[in-house]
């Protein structure tokens, strides 16, 4: 969808019909509160396993020193088949926004593809960025059409798979944004969420690419792992790009603790329990977009390919309401740039509780 003919929407509050400008800010953690079933959160509800709890806990012995990055680094590095100089570990995804605005201030024609994940365009524009806005079109699945990116744009940023819509990009259709002069931003905070039968590893993941000129890979560890808390993420990138962001980094930015977590799950045994809870998820999720399409009125945009589903209904607002009086908490979708009050956004949980939740909104819904 394209508010210009350019293909890009200049930002809030712009243009001769101005709609209310979305809050940025606003997260799923708001949604939550005591009593609630977290449908919100897309954080994985599950103990620690004992290879990344004991290494975690071991730290807890040695915190009188300053944090060392450079085993985790090396362990990342190692994960994704590139050099520890093209690893930056950061304290969660989040952080790794605030340094590509902070670090990247000359650049010209900023560009956040939407509905995404917010804080990117939240952090561009803390750091003064006259962010533009892409918006996919939900009547195309909000599939992405490199064309709509304006050519002259230096800055782009994308999530895959996305958070809201749980859309998965083709890598090809990704690598086509690449260019020189340009810096690209995946976001694949969710990237080890996603599945695909007969294909092993993470389905269009980027993070290995090399050849892709100002290719940034952000990564999270606190989804799949539970460890939303400790703050741990990565960005993966060539050596003189991360060096500019590193640049802005505040000294030892990444605890003791965060940096054993993250050379745990860069291990062979922490990759392959990865694919197998991506496989349990797919399951999960499939039973949940089915019983979703199942209600009157509730459409399910796409294939959802991550460990949520977006929904659009009409009336979510008071059905959104209506859940938490009944104490099921899910993320609404008017925060979201190109979206509104008819979106919702659903975690997937295992079937029990999916089958609960569906009862409780076919009830709702009916009310």
């Amino acid at each position: 969808m394209r508010d210009q003919p350019s293909g890009a929407a200049p930002g809030p509050g712009t243009g001769p019909a101005a709609v209310p400008e979305p809050d940025l800010g606003h997260h799923g953690d708001a949604e939550v509160g005591a009593g609630l079933v977290d449908l919100a959160v897309n954080v994985r509800q599950a103990p620690l396993p004992d290879w990344l709890a004991g290494p975690i806990t071991a730290t807890l012995t040695d915190l009188g020193r300053y944090p060392d990055p450079a085993p985790a680094r090396a362990a990342v590095a190692a994960r994704h088949r590139r050099h520890p100089d093209e690893v930056l570990l950061t304290a969660g995804a989040a952080e790794g926004f605030v340094l590509i605005a902070q670090a990247l201030r000359g650049v010209r024609r900023p560009v956040v593809v939407h509905p995404q994940f917010t804080e990117p365009e939240a952090a561009l524009r803390a750091a003064g960025h006259p962010v533009e806005r892409v918006l996919l079109d939900a009547a195309e699945d909000f599939r992405l059409d490199p064309d709509l990116v304006p050519a002259d744009a230096d800055l782009v940023m994308i999530g895959n798979p996305t958070n809201p819509t749980s859309v998965l990009h083709p890598a090809r259709t990704l690598a086509a944004l690449a260019r020189p002069g340009r810096v690209l931003v995946v976001d694949e905070a969710f990237a080890d969420t996603t599945a695909a039968p007969g294909r092993p590893g993470e389905p269009e993941s980027l993070a290995e690419r090399r050849d892709l000129p100002g290719l940034l890979v952000l990564r999270s560890l606190t989804k799949t792992w539970g460890l939303a808390g400790l703050r741990i993420g990565y960005l993966l990138g060539a050596p003189e790009l991360l060096s500019r962001l590193a640049a802005v980094q505040p000294l030892w930015a990444v605890s003791t603790p965060a940096l054993a977590a993250a050379s745990a799950c860069a291990t062979p045994v922490a990759v392959q329990a990865e694919r197998a809870i991506a496989a349990e998820l797919a399951a999960d999720r499939d039973r949940l977009t089915a019983r979703l399409t199942d209600l009157p009125g509730v459409r399910v945009v796409g294939r959802p390919a991550s460990a949520f589903v977006l929904l659009h209904l009409p009336g979510a607002t008071r059905v959104r309401a209506a859940l938490r009086e009944r104490g099921w908490a899910v993320r609404r979708g008017d925060t979201f740039p190109g979206l509104g009050p008819d979106w919702l956004r659903v975690a997937v949980r295992d079937r029990s509780t999916t089958d609960a939740f569906i009862e409780v909104l076919r009830e709702t819904m009916e009310a």
